[in-house]
């Protein structure tokens, strides 16, 4: 039976965001995003044409964000911000292809290329029924490139070559904010619940704390596994057929045995925060350990390493790239 013993850091030091890796640590350091160009994300999805009051819009953006980009197209058509969908966020210094809803109703369509800058390119536009949501597209695939690398090439050949079997399918340190600020204010938050105070949060940043949390104690969860070498192979009591951890949320955690036992020792010291998202609402839900990219592929540059791939929805290129490098952002942005 694998050891459960766990010694977990104290709830309240600082906090390490620096995942236990699984491929044998890293082996080559990398400027990362010195360019816009060094990251690129096109949306793996296909609104349908169609009749309806919403107009499917696919835009290139670079320097911009999407937050932006949807407040834009709200401007030009009229319309509330709420009225305007999209798939997923995507990060400012990139350069994405990503699909936007806007909900027309019964006004007239204006002339979209009106949208058109230096940061925003119109590629296409039809007519759909619905309006786009968050993670309803396939995924994305990215290209990314690392410039100014240096460090022990053969061996980042060597772990290159077991990226495609699966990697750890960590949340990224963007999730919990700038130096763990969204943790900071999940911690806050919690401190005041259990003093009787209510603080209201508001609902942007409620949100982000509620992300925050539940992605932190599944990291938790999966460190410990990865530490143990046994994230890839379900244990006994996985509700699942392959090796996955907690979402936590309201009612009963869905592992039993082994399983539930390491996962309960993982979490201990955030019993808090536990408490925090079931009475917010969320529910018990389960996510994959393992992040196998599709279609991974790379190539040494003279510029650096490029690598190639796709992901699903609300997974992590840097919990890809992390495996072999350690990576020197070369800006301030954030990633999906």
């Amino acid at each position: 039976m694998t050891d459960i013993s766990i010694t977990s850091p104290a709830p309240h030091s600082r906090w390490d965001l620096d995942w236990p890796r699984a491929l044998g640590g890293t082996a080559i350091t990398g400027d990362f995003r010195t360019e816009p160009e060094d990251f690129v994300v096109d949306e793996l999805a296909a609104p349908q044409a169609g009749e309806g009051e919403h107009v499917y819009l696919q835009i290139r953006k670079r320097g911009a964000n999407t937050g932006y980009v949807a407040q834009q197209l709200a401007r030009l058509a009229g319309v509330n911000s709420n009225d305007v969908g999209f798939f997923g966020l995507k990060d400012r210094h990139a350069v994405t292809t990503q699909w936007f809803s806007v909900w027309l109703a019964q006004k007239p369509e204006p002339n979209w290329s009106g949208i058109q800058s230096e940061e925003i390119t119109l590629l296409q536009h039809f007519r759909g029924p619905r309006k786009l949501r968050r993670g309803e597209h396939i995924g994305n695939r990215f290209k990314i490139t690392l410039r100014n690398v240096r460090g022990d090439l053969a061996r980042a050949e060597q772990v290159l070559a077991l990226i495609p079997q699966g990697v750890p399918n960590y949340f990224g340190e963007q999730r919990f904010g700038r130096d763990g600020g969204n943790l900071d204010l999940v911690d806050r938050v919690v401190a005041e619940q259990v003093a009787g105070k209510r603080q209201r949060l508001p609902r942007n940043q409620k949100g982000f704390a509620l992300s925050a949390a539940r992605s932190w104690l599944f990291n938790q969860v999966l460190a410990e596994r990865v530490r143990q070498t046994n994230w890839k192979q379900p244990l006994e009591g996985e509700s699942e057929h392959y090796s996955s951890g907690p979402l936590w949320g309201r009612g009963r955690n869905l592992a039993a045995g082994q399983q539930l036992a390491l996962e309960e020792a993982a979490m201990a010291p955030w019993q808090g925060w536990q408490n925090w998202l079931e009475h917010n609402g969320l529910s018990q839900e389960r996510r994959s350990l393992v992040l196998a990219p599709d279609g991974f592929r790379y190539q040494w540059h003279e510029q650096g390493l490029i690598l190639e791939f796709a992901l699903p929805p609300g997974t992590f290129a840097t919990a890809v790239l992390r495996e072999v490098a350690e990576l020197a952002n070369q800006s301030a942005g954030t990633i999906e």
